[in-house]
């Protein structure tokens, strides 16, 4: 079936009617690549694992599977965008889904981390390409009074890929092997190619921007600098190692180069003119702080439930339940308090209550009742809600509807790349924080083997379960240890999403009055300072 293409202007008649089995279909997309990350989620400590069950990954090995995949996400979002841009955003969704489906196929088949590692980055080419086209299409063929609604529909898909992600993750690791969290991407990949070539509409920029090579290769470099020696500094517990400090200056010298090279150039990967604005600049570090913490108390929240509370991986994705939920339930209604309060008041109570169930995670211990976590993460999910919807209704309708691509490229360009920051500062807090707990309870453990079993909690385990009944003596101080880690390093989330918290209180625009609020809001983000 041939669909008509949709451009800047009016929406054909035909589009227009099946608007939402289109967006049905964009979710769709969107989930795949969503729920990647939320099955991982459950299945890094299957991975850490040694052969058969898993591949051994360290710590940082995993952190590096998780980021490899972010930061190539986020280093080609902008430009993923562009192209979606000029060539049409439906080849771009197409070829995008075609990668992610291979990338999960040789991912599920990797015989080692540093394989995994490469496979992730290739599925990040592949979701780079997914996710600023599906928003970008959606803005196409809603009218702009149905796109906050769109948009909370779309927003709650997060929440389903969430909720399915990690049960989905569980089941599979209960019957077959780890890579199976990887192949079950493909069918589903397949099932969104036929009906995206069957229902989407192509849609494209009358006048697309350049593509900026350049700017492209400088934001990848600087980040996976920053983010290695941000790693590394908490896999040797010293940040004040040279190579540390040297890799994390060369990676800040190279974003600082890419900030240059961008404001100079005619046609920049990212116009950095748009943070000019306050209320823009604003919204978007709200998305980037916001997944900065999530990402980071996820990322240990699955150590504590398996490692240290001994649930399987089913368990810990059911218990993953009432995050996802409160996401599904309010991210659609998100718009409703925003209607009636303002996107000022929505976002900095979504914050507020953010920062609050970040900082519960450190009064968690190994006995605290199971109901009590249950809380934290509906909690979290809720505040979560009542942030991403508003400020991503700000980011999109700040550009004209051609640039879609483009402001849905910065949004989740920033979203990557505070939760990989978040992952790489957060876990690495958390692994100097656990190296130094442990450090002196490894007497039992041969001089060969110590540095190996400081790594992590499932290193030190692992290093026990060889031992035999020597090895007993460390599972008690390795809870202890892994327990004092979560709690210094659920704090320094909580501190962050505070920051976030008083940012948004301080520039989002409040409550518009009057029948054309929505246009006075837009005004309120593009008006020159």
């Amino acid at each position: 079936m041939t669909t008509p293409a949709v451009s800047s202007g009016r929406i054909p008649e035909a589009v227009h009617r099946r608007r939402w089995a289109i967006l049905g279909v964009l979710m769709l997309s969107l989930l795949i690549v969503v729920l990647d990350n939320s099955i991982l989620n459950v299945a890094i400590k299957t991975i850490s694992t040694p052969a058969p069950t898993g591949l051994g990954a360290t710590q940082s090995e995993l952190e590096w599977a998780i980021n490899a995949y972010t930061l190539v996400f986020a280093g080609l979002l902008f430009t993923a965008g562009l192209l979606g841009d000029r060539l049409g955003r439906k080849k771009v969704l197409l070829g995008g889904l075609a990668v992610f489906g291979i990338g999960s196929a040789l991912a599920a088949e990797s015989g080692s981390p540093a394989q995994l590692i490469l496979f992730r980055a290739l599925m990040g080419l592949g979701a780079a390409f997914v996710m600023p086209a599906t928003l970008a299409v959606l803005m196409n063929v809603f009218e702009r009074d149905e796109q906050p609604k769109a948009i909370g529909l779309w927003a709650g898909g997060v929440g389903i890929a969430i909720a399915i992600g990690p049960i989905t993750g569980g089941v599979l690791l209960d019957h077959f092997w780890w890579g199976s969290v990887f192949l079950v991407n493909v069918p589903i990949v397949l099932i969104a190619l036929a009906l995206m070539m069957w229902l989407v509409p192509d849609s494209r920029d009358p006048n697309p921007g350049r593509i900026d090579p350049i700017g492209v290769v400088l934001s990848i470099v600087g980040l996976v600098l920053l983010v290695y020696g941000i790693i590394k500094g908490g896999e040797l517990a010293d940040f004040t190692d040279t190579t540390v400090l040297a890799t994390i200056a060369a990676g800040l010298a190279v974003l600082a180069a890419f900030v240059i090279v961008e404001k100079r150039s005619d046609h920049p990967s990212i116009d950095v003119t748009y943070f000019k604005n306050k209320v823009f600049s604003a919204a978007i570090a709200a998305i980037a702080l916001v997944f900065f913490a999530a990402m980071g108390v996820t990322f240990f929240s699955v150590f504590y439930t398996q490692s240290v509370r001994g649930y399987s991986p089913l368990e810990t994705g059911v218990l993953l339940l009432p995050l996802a939920a409160a996401q599904l339930v309010f991210a659609p209604r998100a718009r409703l308090l925003v209607d009636r309060f303002g996107n000022r008041a929505t976002t900095t109570a979504g914050m507020f209550v953010l920062a609050v169930t970040l900082a519960a995670f450190a009064v968690l211990d190994a006995g605290t009742p199971i109901w009590a976590l249950e809380v934290v993460f509906f909690l979290m999910g809720t505040g979560m809600a009542h942030i991403m919807t508003p400020v991503s209704v700000v980011i999109m309708q700040a550009l004209p509807r051609e640039k879609a691509g483009s402001a849905s490229a910065l949004s989740n360009t920033f979203r990557q790349v505070g939760g990989a920051l978040g992952i790489a500062i957060l876990g690495s807090v958390l692994s100097t924080s656990y190296r130094n707990g442990i450090e002196d309870k490894l007497g039992p453990v041969p001089p060969g083997l110590r540095d190996t079993a400081g790594e992590s909690i499932e290193a030190t385990l692992g290093v026990a379960a060889r031992l035999g009944p020597r090895g007993e003596a460390l599972i008690g101080p390795a809870n202890d240890a892994f327990l004092h880690a979560m709690h210094v390093t659920a704090l320094c989330g909580a501190v962050v999403a505070l920051l976030g918290t008083v940012l948004v209180a301080v520039f989002l625009p409040g409550r518009a009055e009057g029948p054309k609020q929505g246009e006075e809001q837009r005004e309120a983000v593009v008006a020159a300072e």
